[in-house]
């Protein structure tokens, strides 16, 4: 690009000559006075100059330099303010030529209260209002799923809602499982659960070998007093303690960090962070941020890790690795500092098992970016565009998608459809046979269905989805919610898609299972398109077994529901009557005429072929 180029959009020259050397951050806007681009300097004059030299500029910076109509700065006292600056306007004008992150949203904590007798322990997100300890945070909704199913199967915490609690009579299936101790109808002591909610938080704060120690003791102890079942229970609480420590790759490092790697290829970029509390890695997160300018590898870890802390209200460890030295480490680590009030310490040689995690972050950040390149112009794009529709913590892993079919009534059937991060599932698909309900019953069948399935996964702890849709409106909507809640399943967000008031494919309204508000998406929505897709998918397979059932009934003999009809006596009959309809004109003395049938057995037939006489 030329000066007369850059000149004729924007007067460079006489606007660098002015231009202080100062620190401070510059603002870059379009001839409609649209902002373009933030960025923050050490010195304003040469890295603003920098985008006006006539050669060596990248496609992209070029782009953006031949739509700038405008700059404007703000000098600061410091680099460090600069940078706090910075990140604050990117957050709030989110500029098309900065590195920007889809997720901004509060991260999820594990919640005990310190007022109730039985204290819960508890999925929380947002302001940390409530009385009681807080653990996290963690990475996902699924890291905190997963603590809190450890937590359950270890020392039977309970996790259900207070109305729930306090309306038990008897205990609910979690305790028949033995992932509960039944605080509602006073099974155990508050003495004793107190001491498994001590055991509990020691454990989410990575204290295993003080756990491991304080039980060994107990068990111990009441060994000595002859309590023999409660022995038992803390050595079960033992071994599971022992499997978690066996299956952490990473052990033994107390203290809280975040680990960063990066990978950048043509197409993309990902930054994969590993979460440490503890000293246990508790989770992990991929990061795509859109890279509209041809930024190298140290830019783009430095501008996520200011948008990241920065640019959000984020709990900032005290320990940050990153996957190799930035070359503005020093002004990052007094602007963590900062934003902390406690120090942070940076830092990209480390050994051990800090090593071990760099490495692993690594590792994760390549193969992240390999797989999403690969799938992104496919059903991944889809998936991602759900996961903002649905203000979700992760791309959604796991779909289950259920519909009813029948013929006004007859031969009921449900279908269970799982889709999973490459579509459909076949190997999961289910069937449910109806029963017992009146025909024609949508809502009643849907929620048959919903129960035997979710109450199976509970019973055999097998995955749940991450997203349970129902073909329907607002009733097989709250019949989702009913079981859900019955059977104290959380997290599993619930949606219903029905036909709009048109009925045509492109018009269909989502229902939130939360809030039970309506949003009708764009035909062209990629969100839209997979949901029609495992909707449509859910409806074939339901059909499917209807028709299968249907068949398999009308052509099943009535006489094989007669007692003392077996095979021969069934041959019998059709070959001495010719078929179903003269054995239905026959009277009991024809009936008995047959040479394997006496006359009882006649009678017995005449009754179950005329059952209105």
């Amino acid at each position: 690009m030329s000066d007369s180029q850059i000149d004729s959009t924007f007067d460079s020259a006489a606007f660098l000559k002015q231009l202080t050397k100062r620190p401070g951050v510059y603002q870059m806007y379009d001839a409609q006075e649209k902002l373009l681009y933030i960025g923050k300097a050490k010195n304003l004059k040469n890295r603003v100059s920098s985008y006006f030299r006539a050669t060596g500029l990248s496609v992209k910076t070029r782009s953006l330099v031949s739509k700038i109509a405008d700059v404007q700065i703000t000098v600061t006292n410091s680099e460090t303010e600069a940078l706090l600056l910075e990140q604050n306007l990117i957050k709030e004008y989110r500029p098309p030529y900065n590195i920007l992150l889809r997720d901004d949203k509060s991260y999820p904590y594990i919640f005990i209260s310190d007022k109730d007798t039985y204290p819960a322990v508890r999925f929380s997100r947002g302001a940390k209002r409530k009385s009681g300890k807080y653990f996290g945070p963690y990475p996902s909704g699924g890291a905190v799923r997963d603590s809190l199913n450890l937590l359950q199967k270890i020392f039977r915490i309970r996790q259900c809602e207070e109305s729930f609690f306090k309306n038990r009579s008897r205990p609910c299936l979690q305790y028949q499982i033995k992932r509960c101790t039944a605080p509602c109808v006073e099974a155990i002591s508050p003495q004793e659960y107190q001491e498994d909610i001590k055991h509990a938080a020691m454990f989410l704060e990575g204290k295993n070998k003080a756990v491991m120690d304080e039980i060994a003791q107990e068990m111990e102890a009441a060994s000595e007093q002859l309590n023999f079942e409660q022995a038992a229970l803390y050595r079960d609480q033992l071994v599971s303690l022992q499997k978690v420590q066996e299956q952490q790759y990473v052990t033994g490092l107390q203290g809280d960090a975040d680990v960063i790697g990066c990978d950048l290829q043509p197409g993309g970029v990902c930054l994969h962070m590993l979460f440490v509390r503890g000293g246990r890695v508790i989770g992990s997160k991929s990061h795509y941020p859109k890279v509209s300018i041809e930024e190298t590898r140290d830019e783009i870890v430095s501008a996520f890790i200011a948008q990241w802390y920065l640019g959000a209200q984020r709990e900032i460890p005290a320990y940050i690795i990153t996957p190799f030295e930035l070359s503005d480490e020093d002004c990052l680590k007094a602007a963590l500092a900062e934003a902390r009030d406690k120090k942070v310490a940076l830092s990209h040689n480390v050994r051990g098992e800090r090593s071990g995690w760099q490495k692993l972050a690594q590792t994760n950040a390549e193969q992240q970016l390999s797989s999403y390149l690969a799938n992104k112009k496919n059903i991944y794009n889809r998936y991602l565009e759900l996961q903002e529709l649905l203000g979700l913590d992760d791309i959604p892993t796991r779909l289950e998608c259920f519909d009813i079919s029948h013929s006004s009534g007859e031969a009921t059937v449900a279908s269970c459809v799982v889709f999973d991060k490459n579509g459909p599932l076949k190997s999961d698909y289910r069937h449910f046979n109806i029963e017992g309900i009146t025909p024609g019953d949508d809502y009643a069948a849907m929620y048959q269905a919903l129960h035997r399935r979710y109450s199976r996964i509970k019973k055999e702890e097998a995955k749940l989805p991450d997203l349970l849709i129902v073909d329907g409106g607002k009733g097989q909507v709250t019949q989702a919610m009913e079981v859900l809640d019955e059977l104290q399943i959380a997290q599993v967000l619930v949606i219903g898609i029905a036909k709009g008031p048109t009925r045509k494919a492109g018009f269909e309204v989502l229902i939130s299972g939360d809030t039970g508000d309506e949003t009708v998406l764009e035909n062209d929505s990629g969100a839209l398109h997979l949901l029609q897709h495992i909707r449509d998918e859910a409806h074939r397979f339901a059909i499917t077994g209807h028709r299968a059932r249907r068949g398999k009934a009308r052509k099943r003999s009535v006489l094989e529901d007669i007692p003392g009809v077996g095979p021969k006596r069934r041959r019998e009959l059709l070959r001495h009557f010719g078929g179903i309809q003269e054995i239905q004109r026959a009277s009991v003395e024809e009936i008995a005429k047959v040479s394997t049938i006496s006359l009882t057995i006649a009678e017995e037939i005449y009754s179950a072929l005329h059952p209105d006489l």
